[in-house]
């Protein structure tokens, strides 16, 4: 944090919050426990307050002054169901549930950005607090928008943030364009004939076929898409209705694809429907294929990219500002939003000096507190930016 950080005096409660959401986790569209107590501080602050947003979502609004402009900040709110395996004094005490992303820390950055502003904030125009649910299985932030978010609350552009293990402590990532790919996922159902093990030729194997399916999926990537571009197919079950002497009559493929177009999406699916087409057919052997967009990619305008990296050179230092760091092939729902407003998407380093990284989704996994005043500070410098 900078000498000068305008919420370092909120470090205690921010911490004290975020402890408090640790302890409490709530999986997505059940977080009525935390959606009520981030209403109940936001008002607290002087914070115009709207719950039951998109189900459990919630927005504050924060005005001053008499200009138009307006910009808004999301934090996601959801755990994980996982059972967590620390022995922190704030673990979740909530069996087979646990923040695991960091949502806690994103919740309890904002709060503390909304305290400060609210207070002494200099800046001029609107300020749209959400704090958004169920960002993990990718419906929070469509429930959101579906429920009127951007008719109701019609912010001129919109800012995301998460903690990033493996990037070192409150070193920042971020750059225009692409920066968290898509998810679709898929299904295929090859349906053989059954048979005893003993008597292969009476039957048809879809073992055979889903092996052969599962190693040329593998070249869809390679040999369909142009390899300048960066996309991935995971097979990630394998699933049949056979037995120890008996050969299945259905092989079940489910996996996952990750790209960052839409174009290379399209060429990805009929690629691989070409090739569990071409395979089935070659042994009398019929399929079902479906295929569904769960998450669409995030991505980053370029005058508020811009504008978060010059922000974050101010808070952080140039010296720890990547502003071309930051593509990974995970997954954020974020990126709806930004299919609607211009905005930016950015990381925050999570890993604490002379650690070893615990990657997100672990059981071991905790937010890393000195983030919080870090975080908290480039909201606040965002804010007064940007609405000057």
């Amino acid at each position: 944090m900078t000498a000068s950080s305008p919420t370092a005096a909120l470090f205690a409660d921010m911490q004290a919050w975020r402890h408090d959401f640790h302890s409490h986790p709530e999986l997505g569209f059940e977080e009525t426990r935390t959606s009520s107590k981030v209403a109940e501080l936001l008002a607290s602050f002087g914070v115009e307050v709207h719950a039951g947003v998109g189900g459990t979502g919630v927005v504050g609004v924060l005005k001053k002054g008499s200009s138009a402009k307006s910009l808004a900040l999301r934090a996601d709110m959801d755990a994980l169901p996982i059972v967590e395996a620390t022995n922190l004094p704030y673990r979740s005490e909530t069996s087979g549930k646990m923040h695991a992303c960091g949502h806690d820390g994103h919740t309890a950055t904002l709060l503390g950005a909304a305290a400060h502003l609210a207070k002494s904030g200099d800046f001029d125009g609107t300020v749209y607090f959400f704090f958004q649910p169920a960002e993990e299985h990718g419906r929070g932030a469509l429930a959101m928008m579906n429920d009127g978010l951007f008719d109701r609350f019609p912010a001129d552009a919109v800012y995301g943030m998460h903690n990033m293990p493996s990037i070192p402590q409150g070193n920042f990532a971020t750059g225009t364009g692409p920066m968290m790919a898509c998810e679709d996922n898929f299904e295929i159902v090859v349906e053989g004939k059954g048979t005893h093990a003993a008597m292969p030729h009476m039957g048809i194997d879809p073992i055979v076929l889903g092996s052969e399916l599962v190693l040329s999926l593998q070249s869809v990537v390679s040999r369909s898409v142009n390899p300048v571009e960066k996309a991935v197919v995971s097979v990630t079950e394998f699933i049949t209705d056979g037995s120890r002497n008996i050969l299945p009559s259905q092989v079940v493929l489910r996996g996952d694809v990750r790209a960052f177009d839409q174009v290379i999406q399209d060429q990805i699916k009929d690629a691989m429907e070409s090739r569990v087409a071409g395979i089935c057919a070659t042994q009398g052997a019929t399929y079902s294929f479906s295929y569904s967009h769960e998450f669409v990619a995030t991505v980053n305008t370029a005058a508020e990219t811009e504008a978060t990296a010059l922000v974050a050179e101010q808070v952080v230092g140039s010296d720890r500002v990547n502003r071309e760091g930051g593509i990974v092939m995970g997954s954020e729902d974020f990126g709806h939003m930004l299919r609607k407003k211009p905005g930016c998407f950015f990381f925050l380093g999570n890993d604490k000096p002379g650690q070893s990284t615990i990657g997100l989704h672990s059981p071991q996994f905790d937010f890393n507190d000195e983030l919080l005043t870090i975080g908290a500070d480039l909201w606040v410098s965002l804010v007064e930016s940007e609405l000057k």
